[in-house]
């Protein structure tokens, strides 16, 4: 089979497109012929040596993948040859076939195609822990969504709408990119380049501060971010720069700062996304929740994918196609 591989940590053209052997299973884990995987920002950061969930080169790069069930394990029990699924394969989804461990690995229905299904995994999961278990977004509440053009970003908009969010201000780097914020249905797209955010939020908010601030980027954006949080008001950490702050600017006002990484939820709690996934499928398959697919790549093509996602001038998902 053809598969993409990180042959070292560094730029796109360290990815080299390899023939393999086809993966064999183990006693609990499925072979997928894939049909389409998502390039994900952690993908780039895996390339760069970067990310937590992935050790030295070679390595297949991906975390998500949508396909079909060509092989089971002897152990395997609620999946069969011939299901469609989405799924988190342990061991990289940019290849022709991949292996997933059976409790990651999740039925879609026919009403899904194979390209949304891809692009669904890591944002729509992820966002949907983000908002409502480790948030607990209430009705009403308004939301600041950071970094908001791309496959997180617009899935994150979305999903605040639908648990209930009363305003959802975006934050882009360009303007560029404010429209697709709006298409995904943004009350406010706003740059947080500008010297004048915290004040233009604050004039969105009525002066009190969103009650929750997803915060991939971190670094000095979290210092602002604190400043304008509403009391009892929840900052979610998913990525980004280190930052520091005051405990004192917590506990008298009732504010929270919460982490949140999917990889760690895959390695050591994975029996807990389920709930998630169906969840997410759900709103998928009655059309409430839509993928913003921005750009297609042949798997061969895994360079100009990373290219792509590196120009930072992406919106939507990445997708690579065997």
């Amino acid at each position: 089979m053809k598969a993409v591989y990180v042959s070292q940590f560094g730029g796109p053209e360290v990815l080299e497109v390899v023939d393999t052997d086809i993966p064999t299973v183990g006693p609990s884990q499925v072979l997928i012929k894939v049909a389409a995987a998502s390039v994900n920002f952690a993908d780039v950061k895996a390339r760069q040596g970067n990310y937590h969930g992935k050790g030295q080169p070679p390595f297949i790069p991906g975390l998500d993948v949508a396909g079909t069930v060509t092989a089971v394990g002897k152990d395997v029990s609620e999946l069969h040859i011939g299901d469609r699924v989405i799924s988190f394969p342990r061991e990289g989804s940019y290849a022709e076939y991949c292996v997933a461990d059976e409790i990651v690995t999740y039925p879609i229905s026919d009403e899904i195609s194979f390209d949304v299904a891809a692009a669904c995994p890591v944002v729509a999961v992820t966002t949907y822990q983000l908002l409502a278990k480790v948030a607990k977004l209430q009705t009403g509440e308004k939301v600041v969504v950071h970094s908001a053009s791309g496959g997180i970003g617009t899935t994150a908009i979305q999903m605040a709408k639908i648990l209930g969010a009363g305003k959802v201000i975006a934050t882009v780097g360009s303007k560029e990119k404010a429209n697709v914020c709006y298409q995904a249905g943004a009350d406010a797209v706003l740059n947080y380049r500008n010297d004048t955010l915290e004040n233009e939020i604050r004039s969105l908010t009525d002066d009190v501060g969103p009650d929750v601030i997803l915060d991939p980027i971190g670094g000095e954006l979290f210092e602002k971010n604190l400043n304008i949080l509403a009391p009892f008001g929840r900052i979610v950490c998913f990525g980004g720069e280190s930052a520091s702050f005051q405990t004192g600017n917590l506990h008298k006002t009732c504010r929270s700062v919460l982490g949140y990484s999917l990889g760690t939820h895959l390695k050591e709690r994975p029996e807990t996304l389920k709930s998630s996934v169906l969840q997410v499928l759900e709103y998928v398959q009655q059309k409430h929740l839509k993928l913003f697919i921005g750009e297609k790549f042949p798997l061969q093509e895994a360079i100009k994918a990373h290219q792509w996602m590196d120009s930072r001038k992406s919106t939507g998902k990445i997708l690579l196609v065997p």
